[in-house]
């Protein structure tokens, strides 16, 4: 799946991002996990295979697709985050293996370190292997990972092939990884130039790339996730959608991917998370999360249409809006950005965030009402009645 991830490596810590593009209806949630101990000899059943588990797991907060055991994204108690993003190499698919969400989960469980977390990914994949479906709705769909590894001391960026692999470490300024191989030698030998070719990834690693060495705080991050390119507002391609920039919408026909959760991560000082817990960030919330303190987030959503849950009343507003966003969206950006830049002066309890988010939400989905007609092309029109209905209705109504 298409994502993008970026490290601002500053004299006083970290700063990470991360969108996770997936399929349009896969519903992602946050979700905090205790840190533990387990019985000697256990096993651990990860989204396709059983490993060995350990006798002691950290604390995690993990945003993870409804379906799957491994996250996209997350952070540890000890101040270790990690983002992954789908590459496409010239090796084959092994069959059932860990995903590279698996690997990042099992990371953030295991390590007090960015060093820490980039050995247990190394030491899983070459026991294990990576492989099996990586998407609910197409199981046919398979790819291998890339991952940015961070503590508040620098970042790594470790990338794979099969059970092959190679690191960088990131010691200052940004780096950002995309849906392609970027390590000298590596990406030479392994890359499937066509079907990276059709990810954009290179258009959009450009831009996330330059956008987090210019960063130096939360909010700039926040901005380069929300990059629909130059002009400000999605291009429509026939073939991909709106890949060519970091906030993707589905609507495509090779590519169709959708930016369904991002996190930024502000590890100088106290740490501190901002999580959309919901799909598009253009119009979305941040809200201040911390891995020790667990949010009632009601409960887990799935593929199918659900108000009962976060993620898809969310999908009211989005759904509204990008019938029209460029004429639609200014309608509340400015409520939205006044409203992180307080939390991020003075951040509010993440359930007082998560209420107040809610309210405003609900009050700029209000304001929607009897807005202008659909302005996407047709294909995208088309595809997105079709998304609606396979999620069991249509959810703008």
């Amino acid at each position: 799946m298409p994502c993008d991830t970026m490290v601002t490596v500053t004299g006083d810590g970290l700063l990470f991002a991360k969108n996770s593009d997936r399929d349009a209806n896969e519903a992602q949630l946050l979700e905090w996990v205790a840190a533990a101990r387990h019985a000697p000899g256990s096993r651990l059943h990860c989204t396709w295979i059983d490993i060995a588990q350990m006798t002691a797991t950290n604390a995690v907060l993990i945003s993870r697709p409804w379906w799957m055991w491994g996250a996209e994204m997350g952070a540890n108690e000890h101040g270790v985050v990690i983002g992954n993003e789908a590459v496409f190499t010239n090796q084959p698919d092994e069959g059932p293996g860990l995903l590279g969400m698996d690997l990042l989960r099992l990371a953030l469980e295991r390590s007090s370190d960015a060093a820490g977390a980039a050995s247990v990914i190394v030491e899983l994949l070459e026991r294990h292997g990576q492989g099996g479906p990586c998407s609910y709705e197409r199981p046919g769909f398979t790819y291998h990972n890339s991952f940015l590894i961070a503590d508040p001391n620098g970042a790594i960026v470790l990338e794979t092939a099969g059970r092959r692999w190679a690191s960088e470490e990131v010691r200052s300024g940004g780096r950002s990884i995309s849906n392609g191989l970027t390590i000298a030698g590596f990406a030479e030998l392994y890359t499937d130039r066509l079907r990276e070719r059709v990810t954009a990834c290179r258009l959009r690693r450009a831009r996330t790339e330059a956008a987090a060495t210019r960063a130096d705080g939360p909010a700039d991050l926040m901005a380069a996730l929300r990059d629909h390119g130059s002009g400000g507002a999605p291009h429509w391609s026939l073939a991909n959608g709106t890949l060519r920039a970091p906030c993707v919408h589905a609507g495509g026909l090779l590519a169709s991917s959708q930016t369904t959760a991002s996190f930024v991560s502000d590890l100088r000082g106290p740490r501190l998370h901002w999580a959309t817990a919901t799909a598009a960030p253009c119009t979305s919330i941040f809200k201040p999360v911390r891995v020790d303190v667990p949010v009632e987030l009601g409960p887990e959503p799935t593929n199918r249409f659900d108000p009962a849950t976060l993620w898809w009343r969310h999908e009211r507003l989005h759904r509204a809006t990008l019938t029209d966003l460029a004429g639609l969206l200014p309608r509340y950006r400015s409520a939205r950005d006044r409203t992180e830049a307080a939390w991020i002066r003075e951040p509010p309890s993440s359930a007082d965030a998560f209420a107040t988010a809610e309210r405003l939400e609900a009050d700029w989905l209000n304001d929607l009402e009897g807005a202008r007609p659909d302005s996407r092309p047709s294909w995208v029109q088309r595809s997105w009645r079709a998304l609606d209905a396979t999620a069991g209705r249509s959810v703008v109504a």
